[in-house]
């Protein structure tokens, strides 16, 4: 006889999913699937509201990574005024700011308070231990230092939008606000309650000797869990690095060699969407490789596969390592991506320094006036999340009301190794064993956290999954069921 078994919910994760693990007879695993039951229609809600609201509306799908949302947006407006990518200098490092600080306060919160609880206690440790409150007795230092180093990043974006969730900055064209040499100050030398550079430094690194540590006394384990061999993808500058706020679209194959590169633009004419009946989340491949060969992962780990170097001097160091120990191949490890993710809160943390040092921050010309007949009435915007690619593509009316509205989220693009995970790691940790235990069963969700998947951002309007309704007996047979769609 079969047996199924269901997570549900998936816990330290953004959003709502459940796995379900289907075992036959000899208990193998006969299928393993994320199923993502949480839907949102952000992208019909803003049909027919001004064009300018539109990044305002939209980055409420998440309160993790606004800023990213709102961003893809704004660069989404600057199609749709004409100005595309001629924003000033100024405008365009108060984006990057802003955009870096994110990058680092969420990594913080995903790293630490998300995916550290497996490294320091281990996957079969009871619940009751590994969440936050067993982090703060273990190591109540370290985690007043996670909530310093988040607390900085959250107060650079109060300082910038106005508020730490859900601000307004970025304008058509531009943005409202530099930073003065006194908010500047403030986050270089360490004021009212916030750490100094130097420190928040340090605190990034704790990541990188927390993953080191948990690495060192678990190789076999940490190296062996599920890896799933994928394309890869992530933006990269004309040198072909990582470039988090703006370039060109690139996917590298298992030898990290370029299987395919385009404007980010274009994404459109080389992608599709597949849709499936269990799931609100839709699955995007390349349409020259497939529905199969073609899906890709996107963040942390595919954006370090991707790039050869990082901007800044620490971060890189630790890039280079990174690719030595996967001998300049891609790395396909899935608990890597924890590792991947330490290096680029670093890298968040040195660009937010050079930044703060960069007198463009103090300049006044913030906005770029398209003209009067620049209007072209359809923008796209795309910008690296911290958990991957992240697409706003808009089209308004000549009266600038919002006609179409589509989200291709990080989470949307890493569908099918989120659920190519489930299953490696359901084959590795049920099949054969006749007793499950709770330990076997958080393996399959320590998996999906190394990805930190939004639910939230990723499930919307565009797919074609029916309504199912159906009614059981107290003995569990089925009375009656009601299909739509």
């Amino acid at each position: 006889m079969s047996r199924r078994i269901v997570i549900d919910p998936v816990t330290r994760i953004e959003g709502h999913g459940k796995v379900v693990v289907t075992l036959d007879e000899d208990h193998r695993v006969a299928d393993a699937r994320l199923h993502v039951v949480e839907f949102r229609g952000y992208e019909r809600f803003v049909q027919g509201h001004p064009y300018w609201e539109a990044p305002v509306l939209l980055q409420r799908v998440c309160g993790i990574c606004f800023v990213s949302h709102h961003l893809a947006g704004a660069k989404a407006l600057d199609d749709m005024v004409g100005v595309g990518r001629a924003i000033t200098p100024t405008a365009e490092k108060v984006r990057r700011l802003g955009h870096y600080a994110q990058m680092l306060q969420s990594h913080t919160a995903a790293f630490f308070l998300l995916s550290a609880p497996e490294m320091l206690f281990g996957v079969d440790a009871p619940p009751e231990v590994r969440n936050v409150v067993g982090l703060v007795e273990a190591d109540r230092a370290l985690v007043t230092r996670v909530v310093l180093l988040r607390k900085w990043g959250q107060e650079i974006l109060q300082t910038l939008y106005g508020k730490r969730m859900h601000g307004i900055n970025s304008v058509p064209g531009g943005v409202q606000k530099g930073l003065t040499v006194a908010e500047r100050d403030r986050f270089l030398r360490g004021e009212d309650g916030v750490p100094s550079m130097d420190a928040v430094l340090d605190q990034a690194q704790d990541a990188l000797r927390l993953f080191a540590d948990f690495h060192e006394r678990h190789r076999a384990m940490v190296d062996a869990f599920a890896p799933v061999p994928m394309l890869n993808m992530g933006l990269v500058d004309a040198a072909g690095d990582a470039d988090y706020y703006d370039g060109r679209l690139r996917v590298v194959g298992p030898a990290r060699e370029v299987v395919a590169e385009m404007d980010d633009h274009d994404y459109l004419d080389h992608f599709s969407e597949a849709v499936e009946d269990w799931s609100y989340l839709k699955f995007p491949f390349l349409k020259a490789f497939g529905r199969e060969q073609g899906s890709v992962r996107v963040g942390s780990l595919a954006r370090l596969n991707v790039t050869r170097h990082l901007s800044t001097p620490l971060a890189d160091a630790e890039l280079q390592r990174f690719h030595a120990y996967s001998d300049g191949m891609a790395n396909a490890r899935t608990l890597h991506g924890n590792w991947a993710r330490a290096i680029e809160l670093l890298h968040a943390a040195e660009v937010v320094r050079d930044l703060l040092h960069d007198p463009d921050l103090q300049g006044t010309d913030l906005v770029v006036d398209p003209g009067p007949d620049a209007w072209t009435g359809e923008g796209i915007g795309v910008v690296e999340a911290p958990r991957g690619t992240l697409i706003h593509h808009y089209r308004a009316d000549d009266d600038g009301a919002i006609t179409f509205a589509n989200l291709i989220v990080a989470t949307t693009q890493n569908n099918e190794v989120l659920n190519r995970t489930v299953r490696a790691v359901a084959e590795q940790e049920l099949s054969g064993r006749s007793e499950i235990t709770e330990g076997m069963m958080n393996a399959i969700e320590v998996g999906i956290r190394a990805y930190d998947p939004c639910l939230s951002c990723a499930t919307h309007a565009l797919g074609q999954m029916p309504l199912v309704v159906s009614v059981y007996d107290a003995a569990g047979g089925l009375v009656d069921e009601r299909v739509r769609g």
